[in-house]
């Protein structure tokens, strides 16, 4: 890799790691850039989970404020996450083309929640109303969708943030942005957890992982301090505008 290649790697990880603390869709950044640069697409892959880690770790740090009297939802959904990213991970590795077809799916999907989510949040509270409104924790389809999500993520995880913004902003009673931290820490774990999985088995290109994982620490810092910021109508436009570009992207 030349000296102007890895710069422009760890630009992208800049890129991706402020994108995927505000919405999540960084690796339609870094992905295609590593591809362009002649890397193997599972190395490139396995690469990029693992350093876009930092990043997200970052990204969690600066949402710290947002995380207040969340612990039972983080330890709740973590092990959903966890077990997702791991779970995506080994299909990859067992299989790495048998997700292409549905990713454009998945994504559309998360589009049409993340738009649909506050009628569908007030339609959800309506019908727990009776019970006294949605459980702290969020619903009972929370953590098995958080798993599916985790599994995409670990997977390949383009949008993977907007899937999750979609399924927790339908699911929890909570705003926008203490939903963001509380993504931003799920997605942390799943590349952690399925990055460690490829760390061990994989092909890794290590030089690729420190070029995106310092990238991503100064872009997880930016994108915490930007997003933080942003009405929610803002915020849920910037989440359509990514996943618009993502779904583009790939049908491309």
């Amino acid at each position: 890799m030349s000296l102007l290649e890895a710069v422009l790697v760890a630009l992208a990880g800049v890129a991706a790691g402020t994108i995927n603390t505000v919405v999540g869709s960084g690796t339609l950044i870094t992905f295609p850039t590593l591809l362009a640069f002649g890397v193997p697409p599972v190395t490139a892959n396995v690469s990029n989970t693992i350093g876009l880690v930092p990043g997200s770790v970052t990204g969690a740090v600066g949402y710290r404020r947002e995380l207040s009297g969340q612990r039972g939802r983080v330890l709740r959904l973590a092990s959903a996450s966890a077990l997702g990213g791991l779970v995506g991970g080994l299909m990859l590795l067992w299989q790495p083309g048998a997700f292409e077809v549905v990713v454009p799916a998945l994504i559309l999907l998360g589009l049409v929640l993340v738009v649909a989510g506050p009628r569908i949040s007030a339609w959800v509270a309506r019908r727990h109303e009776s019970t006294g409104g949605l459980p702290a924790n969020g619903a009972w389809w929370v953590w098995p969708l958080m798993f599916a999500c985790g599994v995409y993520g670990g997977y390949f995880g383009a949008a993977q943030g907007v899937l999750m913004m979609a399924v927790l902003g339908i699911g929890l009673d909570e705003t926008l942005q203490r939903l963001n931290g509380l993504k931003n820490v799920l997605a942390a774990l799943v590349n952690g957890v399925s990055g460690l999985l490829f760390a061990i088995v994989a092909d890794v290109d290590w030089l690729i992982v420190a070029l995106i994982g310092s990238g991503a620490i100064v872009g997880g810092l930016l994108g915490a301090s930007i997003g933080r910021r942003l009405p929610a109508p803002v915020l849920r436009g910037f989440i359509v505008a990514v996943g618009l570009v993502a779904l583009v992207a790939l049908l491309r």
